[in-house]
């Protein structure tokens, strides 16, 4: 699917505001209501609206450590690779996960209520982990842009 400049005007309304009625968004398209949800429903189908959902900040909702985790994996076997990765997948504090090039395999965005949750989770869970080798931590101090959205 090519998008167009409608569609991208769809795009950036539902990033910054996905409960916005039709008709509203309609109107800002220039489309009817009808074609503006035709047009929204193509974008769910084809994958380019992957899902809904609240942006949640995480200092007021209790969560005030924040870390940047660069990964070495000991071990690249695919076994060991999908058990990190399935183990990773379970745990809460683990926000978002890349496999990366360069020095590290994988940087992980953790959220935790303190540093001593982290500390817990380091050493109960990350550590036990029969491929990981080592784990760098770059403690977050101040956010100076979080976007979500995709910028169109």
């Amino acid at each position: 699917m090519t998008l167009d400049h409608r569609d991208h005007i769809l795009l950036r309304q539902l990033q910054v505001d996905s409960r916005i009625s039709n008709a509203d968004l309609a109107e800002m398209a220039g489309m009817s209501p009808s074609a503006c949800w035709r047009r929204v429903k193509a974008l769910e189908e084809v994958g380019i609206i992957d899902r809904y959902g609240a942006i949640v900040n995480p200092q007021a909702a209790g969560f005030q450590f924040q870390a940047i985790v660069h990964v070495q994996l000991a071990r690249h076997s695919e076994d060991d690779l999908s058990s990190f990765i399935r183990a990773v997948e379970t745990r809460r504090e683990v926000v978002e996960c890349y496999a990366t090039t360069g020095q590290s395999d994988y940087q992980m965005r953790v959220l935790c209520a303190d540093l001593d949750a982290y500390n817990a989770f380091l050493e109960t869970f990350l550590f036990r982990l029969p491929a990981v080798a080592s784990a760098q931590t770059n403690v977050v101090l101040r956010e100076i842009k979080r976007n979500t959205g995709i910028g169109f």
